[in-house]
């Protein structure tokens, strides 16, 4: 895609400057003013201190509304603001309240008291209290009172037409008691555009209605408000695109068409993950949206140009394919990716698979064995498998009937008193296993993709030496046709969208890489993503750190992410890993090459490494700043560990996220001191800036 005069200019300005920033969730930021959560207006204070530290971005995790969900990454909208971050007491609503309520100064009193500063905030608390309050607020407005928006709402309203679903999809959450709209009842889960425009006008919800509004737009105008200032400090803004949409979100609810409701988007089966990983959200119908000129994502980034100068595409590999599952199906393994070259049954037919050999492959068939070894009886066995199969001919053996779309249905089975409760359980797992049991799947009538792990299937197996060359030969074919067609999807959307706002674009490109991807992310000026630790030569002897002065200028450097742990947790947990990282960079611990390293470890066979300490953290990132990537981007947690009063008792209690787990703990992160504490840490402060100035030297 050429690029246009804008984007050139675009490119010129980021070549001409390095920086180092920092990376926190909005939600962790502390200060005298914002105890129980961090707040939009905290950021202004964050940025004071940035500006001292020489830190020159700021890299806030999604700060999207979530609901119930304190994943910043599960979102009910793709515009709206999370109302938890909205500062109460900065609201032009608020000080009339406080004087004149004395119902409410006390409900706020209390909030402020019950939810003083903790290592990890109580999300569920502080939102709900938060809403009670807003809703008595808005109460107290003009529009509330009319039940019409004010003249300043109306102009808000005319230019966010987003509001409209959203007001009306959040009104109606709030009456079901924020159970997923897909189990509404039938005429509130499907409605079109004028049936949501005839809902929003429905006098009896339009009060309600303009609460949300009236909600957001306070939330845009302190977010806005947070984001001059921090540009004012000469301070980019960095934020956070998450590729994806929860299925209980607006924006499926009310534009079902953008999306593949019958797939939800995961990653294959790997060493770590014996089942794939199912993530729940459904994948985007790309034909459609490139149909509008791709108007819904573009939206997106307008919405978030009005707050940053730069954002990062989470999970840029999905712009290329997408891991796609069956909506039916708990886990990952019978995924494919999408796009895809399907092997059409004629082509079977040419490679010399019959009919009779492709249903084989491409259908699970189970003995009667399988069950009959739980229940210990042949007949219970033959009537609790005809619940949900046919027995093939003649043969103790069978296959699912065409109502069985998932293991989802397998475990929704009913033996009632055929077998036990725990029989029953464990008929379902083996079930259920069997089920992924094949070697092609069926996406589309007569059109297959291999499984994953097709060569652990029972019918590849069976298959003779020469079936099994003609079928990876097909295969190989199909993998080959792919590639360009992926190539062709990303650089089709992904010049598309970059090129439609003025805001630096970085991509979260982790995981399994495409030969094709970083020729289509240079050519759209994206950044890349470099995370110390696992930037290494993976396929060398002794898996070597790639150099710093390697990494593509085109690039962030990072210390951590949010879903690994910090790298005071990495040094502790990977002896050998950060071992090697000293050998790999001696000059910064302030060793020569050749010395003996004995300072920061002790002798291999002890098996005793020397504790991290604050000069350990500074050695870590006085290394990265020799990074040739222009920006280097490191979690707050990172940069604090150069003073130890900043430390908590165990770092794992320093983690943002812990993946695969879902409790109170995770996104509830609190940093452990006030930015006003931290602003007058000089010590801190000059190390930092001496970080900061070791980067920009790179350049020069």
């Amino acid at each position: 895609m050429k690029k246009n005069s804008t984007d050139n200019q675009k490119t010129k300005n980021i070549f001409d400057e390095y920086r180092t920033g920092v990376v926190v969730p909005l939600g962790a930021l502390y200060s005298q003013n914002h105890t129980a959560i961090g707040e939009f207006p905290a950021l202004a204070e964050l940025a004071e201190f940035c500006r001292k530290a020489g830190l020159s971005i700021i890299q806030l995790l999604p700060v999207n509304d979530t609901g119930t969900q304190t994943s910043p990454y599960s979102g009910l909208s793709a515009f709206a603001l999370h109302p938890v971050y909205i500062s109460l007491a900065d609201l032009p609503e608020f000080s009339k309240a406080y004087a004149s309520d004395a119902s409410f100064a006390g409900t706020y009193d209390n909030f402020i008291k019950k939810n003083s500063y903790k290592n990890r905030y109580d999300y569920d608390a502080v939102l709900n209290a938060k809403t009670h309050m807003l809703r008595t607020l808005y109460a107290s407005t003009e529009t509330a009172e009319s039940g019409k928006p004010s003249d300043e709402l109306s102009v808000w309203i005319k230019e966010n037409q987003w509001i409209i679903p959203y007001a009306v999809y959040k009104n109606l959450k709030w009456k079901y008691m924020q159970s997923s709209w897909k189990s509404w009842q039938k005429e509130d889960r499907s409605v079109n555009e004028d049936e949501i425009i005839s809902r929003w006008n429905k006098a009896a919800d339009k009060t309600e209605h303009l609460f949300y509004a009236w909600t957001q737009m306070r939330a845009a105008q302190q977010f806005a408000a947070a984001a001059d200032k921090v540009r004012s400090e000469g301070i980019i803004l960095k934020g956070d695109m998450p590729i994806l949409m929860n299925e209980d979100s607006c924006d499926a609810w009310a534009q079902p068409e953008i999306f593949n409701q019958s797939l939800r988007a995961g990653a294959p089966v790997d060493g770590e993950n014996a089942k794939g990983q199912n993530w729940g959200f459904p994948t985007y119908n790309w034909q459609y949206l490139k149909s509008t000129d791709y108007a819904w994502w573009k939206e997106r980034l307008a919405s978030a140009a009005r707050y940053y100068g730069a954002y990062r595409l989470d999970h840029i590999l999905g712009f290329f394919r997408i891991w796609a599952v069956p909506e039916r199906d708990t886990t990952a393994v019978l995924g494919h990716a999408e796009p895809c070259c399907p092997i059409t049954r004629e082509e079977l037919h040419n490679a010399g698979f019959d009919d009779g050999r492709i249903t084989w492959l491409s259908q699970p068939h189970v003995q009667t064995g399988i069950v009959q070894d739980i229940t210990w009886n042949y007949d219970s066995a033959h009537k609790i498998l005809e619940t949900c199969m046919t027995q093939i001919p003649n043969e103790e053996m069978w296959r699912f009937n065409k109502n069985i779309k998932g293991d989802k249905d397998i475990y929704r089975l009913d033996f009632g008193t055929l077998c036990s409760e725990d029989s029953a359980n464990r008929i379902k797992e083996r079930l259920a296993e069997q089920w992924f049991n094949r070697c092609l799947i069926e996406i589309e009538e007569n059109k297959f993709v291999p499984v994953w792990t097709y060569t652990s299937s029972s019918s590849w197996q069976t298959l003779s030496g020469d079936e099994k060359s003609r079928m990876q030969n097909i295969f190989s074919a199909e993998k080959k046709t792919e590639e360009k067609l992926w190539q062709e999807q990303a650089s089709d959307i992904l010049g598309a969208l970059t090129g439609s706002v003025d805001m630096v674009a970085c991509g979260e490109d982790l995981g399994v890489t495409l030969d094709c991807l970083p020729s289509v992310m240079k050519a759209d000026t994206i950044l890349s993503l470099r995370v110390v630790r696992w930037s290494r030569e993976w396929n060398k002897d002794g898996q070597p750190y790639i150099p710093f002065a390697s990494y593509p200028q085109l690039s962030v450097t990072t210390t951590s992410v949010h879903d690994s742990p910090t790298i005071r947790e990495w040094w502790e947990e990977d002896p050998y890993a950060s071992e090697l990282f000293v050998k790999t960079n001696p000059s910064a611990f302030g060793i020569r090459p050749d010395a003996n390293q004995s300072q920061l470890f002790e002798s291999k066979e002890a098996g005793e490494y020397k504790p991290f300490t604050p000069e350990t953290a500074k050695c870590i990132l006085t290394a990265t700043a020799e990074s040739g990537s222009l920006w280097c981007i490191h979690p707050l947690q990172d940069f604090l560990y150069m003073n130890k009063t900043y430390w908590l008792e165990k770092a794992a209690d320093e983690r943002i996220n812990v993946p695969g787990s879902v409790n109170a703990f995770n996104w509830t992160y609190r940093i452990p001191a006030a930015i006003e504490q931290i602003e007058k840490d000089e010590e801190l402060i000059g190390k930092i800036k001496s970080i900061t100035d070791k980067h920009i030297g790179v350049k020069k």
